[in-house]
């Protein structure tokens, strides 16, 4: 008797179902290793081409990932998948520009295909274009108007464009219609400052004292209900819902403190005086002024104060450079990775990262990378683009620390959410900043929070002439500034200067004792940057 016949689609059919489990399993080798199987035994199937584009993606692959999304797309223009692929590839090959040229077609033909208008929303974020965000997000509403996934997205993009009455009822639909969606509630929380005739407490309160569906879910709520209650000056129960949401976010993550302080030392020791002595020219771009500094550490402002200027425009929170930096280096351990950086070719690294992060950017004097980790980066920031403009933003330790540790960062600053971890981190960050001080003298636009709020004008005359700008009075009024602003201090963006959170510290001396400790420990003035 034969044996049945099996045919060559069926074969197909099973490799695209091994692939994609390897692609959940996080096995992007293996599942590399099959699509580029399937794509030679069946080159004229699209899936093939998009997953081995995916596997590639996730090995830091890009060029070869653009590749097959090119295959993938010559097959079908019109496929979203493919072209979601090939978008996302050309941005993370350096070309942005035609990336979202990509996008843009994406967007054109999703008419009415709401998932898809979901993953344009999310890109177009990604790359700092919250306009085409929020009328992506908006359009996905529209054809579901009580997703609750769609409208919480929305919100987020309303935040980013200052519209935060209209991202408030956005927020509470979504509670609403899910209120097992635990981080719209410490997002909204975070909108406005709460009144006591106008808060969620009751409502949190209700939320931490019951079961919840995920457990996770405590740590948002326990961060909304420390906000309110810090609104309405109640600091007792407000720090203690704020240690019992850190707490619980903090046994979530395997981070070392350590392992974040050694890299540091070894960035300094790496980039060494006689690096710069001896390094060759870099890319001329005039353009770029970087904003960094810890997170909460009065970035923001300055950011809007620069780019409330007619001839300066912010582009955000930007992966830019450190996407370039891995490009020119190739994949590598954190500590190889610092090593090669001093060895790049730094004009073509200068030059990757403008393609990247100025694409489509024009008729603007400069352009604003405001990401405060670029610390860890100012050695290659003035080797790559020695015309940047490099303004670092400091705070008094405590204030900055405890206002990183009540802040839900979510994925990012994984020190934040313990007070040893933020004290040891805080040593680590200012031993680097000396070290830039004196490998390069005169280098840094060096802003003090505390300065700034005291006196405004004067400060914000001196940044703007340190950055070669003429003076404009719109920088004195950057509450009004339009563009869109998407960080952790987003609503505070709209308001003007405000005193009272200078020296707010104070307030929770006890609670903070730790971290004082530890910052005096290491030779630091807890009221000093």
């Amino acid at each position: 008797m034969n044996a049945p016949v099996r045919r060559a689609s069926d074969d197909a059919e099973a490799a695209i179902h091994r692939i994609e489990g390897h692609m959940r399993g996080r096995r992007p080798d293996a599942a590399a290793a099959e699509a580029a199987r399937l794509t030679e035994a069946h080159p004229a199937r699209i899936e093939g081409w998009i997953l081995l584009g995916r596997a590639r993606q996730q090995l830091g692959r890009f060029a070869e990932a653009l590749s097959a999304a090119r295959r993938a797309a010559s097959l079908d223009a019109r496929s979203p998948a493919a072209g979601l692929l090939l978008a996302e590839a050309l941005v993370q090959t350096g070309d942005a520009e035609a990336g979202i040229a990509a996008l843009r077609g994406v967007e054109a033909n999703a008419v009415r295909t709401p998932a898809v208008l979901q993953h344009v929303g999310r890109l177009y974020t990604h790359l700092g274009r919250h306009v085409e965000s929020a009328n992506a997000y908006a359009r996905a509403a529209a054809c579901e108007p009580d997703n609750p996934e769609y409208l919480y997205n929305l919100s987020t993009a309303r935040i980013a464009l200052g519209e935060l009455g209209e991202a408030e009822r956005l927020l509470d639909r979504v509670i609403a219609l899910a209120p097992h969606d635990y981080d719209a509630y410490y997002n909204r929380a975070t909108l406005r400052r709460q009144t006591p005739a106008s808060n969620h407490i009751a409502e949190l309160e209700r939320m931490v004292a019951t079961p919840l569906r995920n457990p996770a879910g405590i740590v948002p709520l326990a961060y909304a209900l420390a906000k309110e209650y810090e609104d309405l000056g109640e600091g007792a129960k407000s720090f203690a819902a704020l240690k019992r949401g850190a707490d619980a976010r903090r046994r979530m993550l395997s981070y070392r403190v350590e392992d974040d302080a050694s890299a540091m030392a070894l960035i300094a020791e790496t980039f060494a005086a006689p690096l710069f002595a001896d390094a060759p020219p870099g890319h001329d771009d005039p353009r770029p002024i970087f904003i960094l500094g810890l997170p909460r550490s009065g970035t923001t402002l300055v950011d809007r104060i620069l780019s409330a200027h007619s001839g300066v425009k912010s582009l955000g929170e930007r992966s830019d450079l450190a996407v370039a930096l891995v490009q020119q280096a190739g994949n590598a351990s954190k500590d190889e990775l610092i090593r090669k950086s001093a060895t790049l070719d730094f004009a073509a690294l200068g030059r990757a990262y403008c393609a990247s992060a100025f694409a489509g950017e024009h008729g603007h004097t400069c352009l604003i990378d405001k990401t405060p980790v670029n610390f860890l980066y100012v050695g290659l920031i003035a080797l790559a683009l020695p015309n940047a403009r490099i303004v670092h933003v400091r705070r008094s330790a405590m204030d900055v620390c405890y206002a990183m540790y009540k802040t839900l960062f979510r994925m990012a600053y994984p020190f934040s959410y313990d007070l040893s971890d933020l004290g040891r981190y805080f040593l680590a960050y200012r031993g680097l900043m000396e070290h830039w001080r004196r490998t390069l003298p005169g280098r840094l636009i060096e802003i003090d929070y505390e300065a700034l709020v005291a006196d405004q004008e004067a400060v914000s005359r001196r940044l703007v002439a340190a950055c070669g700008l003429e003076w404009e009075d719109a920088c004195l009024s950057f509450e009004r500034n339009a563009s869109p602003s998407l960080t952790a201090s987003a609503a505070q963006a709209r308001q003007p200067i405000y005193k009272s959170s200078v020296g707010l510290w104070k307030r929770y001396a006890n609670e903070l004792a730790p971290l004082a400790w530890i910052l005096r420990a290491g030779g630091v003035a807890l009221g000093e940057p």
